[in-house]
């Protein structure tokens, strides 16, 4: 497991959406996002692409928490159950659980709900662990 001193930043994506991490440890962590004009579907309430990028980036913190140093993880699978809409101006917390820590997956479960209480959705994802590899730069 990660102290919280060795989780990587949160990604330029999550930023340009506002999500701030709120906990981050191996048993939960908590994120919030407040939903903001550019973030509407065609029916003026929050887009689920957006919904699902919250729960991906909670998920990703509580599988960094619970991964060795040396291991990074990626998504390798994610079913969304969306039950509610969020209106504009509100703020969707993200609650992730890991309901399976492995040596090789996890699953982790994130409850997502708006201000006043209500589920909105509930993100169910399998992250696969991996040892990190530098990646090349192409030439051309």
């Amino acid at each position: 497991m990660r102290s919280p001193d060795q989780m990587p930043p949160q990604s330029a994506f999550a930023d340009l959406l506002g999500i701030r991490i709120v906990t981050a440890t191996p048993a939960e962590v908590l994120c919030r996002m407040e939903v903001t004009p550019q973030m509407a579907n065609r029916n003026g309430v929050l887009h689920g692409g957006a919904l699902m990028t919250l729960a991906d980036n909670a998920a990703g913190s509580a599988a960094f928490a619970n991964s060795p140093p040396e291991m990074t993880n990626t998504t390798i699978e994610a079913k969304t159950n969306f039950t509610r809409a969020v209106r504009l101006g509100d703020i969707v917390t993200a609650r992730c659980v890991p309901l399976h820590v492995g040596g090789t997956t996890m699953v982790l479960q994130t409850t997502l709900t708006r201000g006043d209480g209500k589920v909105v959705g509930v993100t169910t994802q399998t992250h696969l662990l991996m040892r990190w590899k530098e990646t090349r730069e192409e030439t051309t």
